[in-house]
């Protein structure tokens, strides 16, 4: 199966922009077309603009810009798409008719393997499938803006959709780092479900005179934690959209309640923008009757779209969370309020807007389960699916709880014979939740940390000793712990987009699940410094010559790596105890530099004989050496040096690790350490 590595996209403005922006970012080959060169051009001034910014900030180099725009090449007319393009997304004006023309054209124009994707957010994808000529190699990719910036994508396979195109397509989407909502054709999908008549009813509390623009908005703040209200938001997309999607969606669902309020609609045809300048405060029972309109809509809508098997309630979540920015997903906000009260709420707005809520939602009176564990096995291989995006897949209890489950079953199923664990999203795994310990620590629950750590090395463990192959998919994100749950994998593939790295001891704690023990056996004492002790950020290239990457591949090459790797079997040394390549740069400096004879020196924040200070890699060391707690990095280098003390034995080894950490979170460095890094600052230790 031919991985998809040429795009084009249909239209040029904002979305289309962006879309071609952010697969050129990703190594994909772009044509981005529109039907006059003028506005090809100017989607490429809009590219060059953002890409310009992301330059002054520091996201990319001039030479990676560069490299960004020499992928994308302008086409005028659908007609000039080239015939064998793997993949082409319209993103023109949302009219069916010109959808459908769009399609023609390029059914005619492109080979018999382009799949074709609408990036439409309102109109149905399974008639826009069945009038495209191609309804098995048609779907649904819905962006949202800005396509380049924004996480989230839904994707809306058509009931005619083939398995092998949603295959190259969820490919595609995770090549490019996305959080994936797969969910059904329905109106508005999953989040414009909710979130459009959000917007209005935001309007509607304004016409009744409940409240000004700005007062709505403060109380939406509140309520949902997040950075602009429903009018502000609208200022800066436009009350004509909001309008748009209003119609729309009351039309298709046939509920009066969405069509757009007046007020919204005559400032539409005004051309105008929503006054949201005055006094933004409001009594308590005005404040009231906002919290519970807005709350209460977002639940009865939310768990329409559940009982309706559009999508999970985390997926529900997770869009609103990853595509909206909500600190706190629906679902998540009814348990934190209190689900009787969710459920009250939501009853209320129902009898409002004459629509009808599932009864399961009706007499909910207990906190929602959430599972973040995926699990599929396909001809004998179980991909595990760490399912976590909105927090990079971090690591906390219900995490560890259910990973170790899934882990459980499959290591006892005879039709398994390779495990493949997974992140979704840009992350593997981004460590463990920083915030449990913190909160741990301050109410002086060192009991849960430990109850916690020790869970996180029996699931490791099970991993470790698990009868099956073993293999952690890292082609993202992978720190601390994450790191450490995919060093337990018998291999580790990897691509472009791979960063590995352990932090702790620049927060004064030490990798305590396994990677001050599994990192010396896998790539040998010098180079385990080098990693562990100045928390190195390990690109791609030197994870592999370290050996912390068994497979380093481009991201079409994955599953063919997976297969190759299952039918090989478990490797015959896991632990070989030096680098892959010990010839490469990081490799020769972490010998050279993390030696024996130098760690005196560095452990006392000298630079070793030698070494010249004022070069680049060597003050790299000592400057993150010096901004990272010594108590942190002396515990640190006395476990690494116990891995070769206690040997093959890993399981003593593991143990030191867990008797070492009540004495490390007990210190006044590991509080400030992790503290700094929830409230992103530089943490000031005191050495106690």
């Amino acid at each position: 199966m031919r991985a998809i590595e040429s795009i084009a996209v249909i239209g040029a403005g904002n979305m289309g922009s962006g879309i071609a922006q952010k697969s050129a970012t990703e190594g994909f080959q772009v044509q981005m077309v529109d039907r006059e060169k003028k506005w090809v051009e100017n989607g490429k001034d809009t590219i060059e603009g953002f890409l310009g910014e992301a330059i002054e900030r520091r996201i990319f180099s001039k030479e990676k810009a560069n490299h960004i725009k020499g992928l994308i090449s302008g086409v005028v007319g659908n007609e000039n798409v080239s015939s064998d393009t793997d993949l082409v997304i319209e993103a023109v004006f949302e009219d069916f008719s010109i959808k459908e023309e769009v399609f023609s054209t390029l059914n005619r124009t492109c080979g018999e393997n382009t799949i074709l994707a609408t990036n439409t957010s309102s109109l149905s994808v399974n008639k826009l499938a069945k009038s495209c000529g191609r309804p098995d190699r048609f779907i649904g990719l819905h962006w949202f803006y800005h396509p380049a910036k924004n996480r989230l994508i839904e994707v809306v396979p058509a009931e005619s959709t083939s398995q092998k195109t949603m295959a190259l397509v969820e490919q595609y989407c995770k090549t490019m780092g996305k959080v994936v909502i797969i969910c059904k054709d329905r109106p508005g999908f999953v989040v414009n479900r909710f979130f459009v008549p959000w917007i209005n009813e935001a309007c509607r509390l304004l016409q009744e005179e409940v409240a000004s623009a700005s007062q709505i908005d403060k109380v939406a703040c509140e309520c949902f934690r997040i950075g602009l209200g429903p009018f502000a938001l609208m200022n800066l997309t436009g009350p004509a959209i909001a309008l748009h999607s209003s119609d729309y969606l009351s039309e298709q669902l046939k509920v009066p309640r969405f069509r757009g309020a007046d007020n919204l609609r005559n400032l539409a045809e005004e051309g105008g923008l929503w006054d949201i300048e005055g006094d933004d405060d409001c009594d308590k029972d005005r404040e009231e009757i906002i919290r519970k309109r807005l709350m209460g809509q977002s639940f009865a809508i939310c768990s329409q779209i559940v009982d309706e098997g559009i999508c999970s309630m985390e997926d529900v979540d997770r869009g609103a969370k990853v595509g909206l920015r909500w600190e706190f997903g629906p679902f998540e906000l009814a348990n934190r309020i209190g689900v009787s009260e969710a459920s009250s709420m939501a009853k209320e707005y129902s009898e409002l807007a004459g629509i009808e809520i599932p009864d399961w939602f009706k007499i909910a009176d207990s906190p929602f389960n959430f599972s973040y564990i995926d699990v599929s096995i396909e001809d004998g291989i179980a991909t595990v699916l760490i399912n976590r995006p909105e927090a990079m897949n971090a690591l906390n209890v219900n995490v560890v709880e259910q990973l170790g489950r899934a882990i459980r079953e499959l290591n006892s199923r005879k039709d398994v014979n390779t495990i493949v664990l997974e992140g979704a999203g840009k992350a593997f795994v981004a460590g463990a939740d920083v915030k449990f310990f913190v909160d741990k620590i301050r109410s002086d629950s060192f009991s849960e940390i430990y109850d916690f750590t020790s869970n996180g090395h029996k699931v490791i463990n099970s991993i470790e000793n698990s009868p099956k192959t073993t293999i952690a998919l890292v082609t993202g994100l992978a720190l601390g712990g994450g790191l450490e749950l995919a060093l337990a994998c018998d291999y580790r593939i990897g691509t472009e987009r791979s960063q590995l790295r352990f932090p702790e001891t620049s927060i004064s704690i030490y990798p305590g699940l396994g990677g001050t023990q599994r990192t010396p056996r896998i790539c040998g004492i010098e180079a385990a410094r080098f990693s562990v002790l100045a928390c190195n950020i390990l690109d791609s290239d030197s994870s592999k010559a370290l050996g912390l990457i068994t497979h380093l591949v481009h991201a079409s090459e994955c599953s063919n790596t997976i297969q190759k790797i299952s039918s090989l079997g478990k490797p015959e040394e896991k632990y070989p105890g030096a680098p892959f390549d010990p010839d490469h740069p990081t490799c020769i400096f972490s010998r050279e530099f993390y030696s024996d004879s130098n760690m005196e020196f560095i452990l006392s924040g000298l630079t070793p004989d030698g070494f010249d200070p004022e070069d680049p890699i060597v003050a790299k060391q000592i400057r993150a050496l010096s901004r990272s707690s010594p108590i942190a990095v002396a515990t640190a280098n006395d476990l690494l040096d116990q891995a070769l003390e206690t040997g093959e034995d890993l399981h003593a080894g593991l143990q030191l690790e867990l008797d070492g950490l009540e004495d490390m979170f007990s210190i006044n460095d590991a509080l400030e350490g992790l503290s700094a890094l929830i409230e992103g600052r530089r943490p000031e230790f005191s050495g106690s």
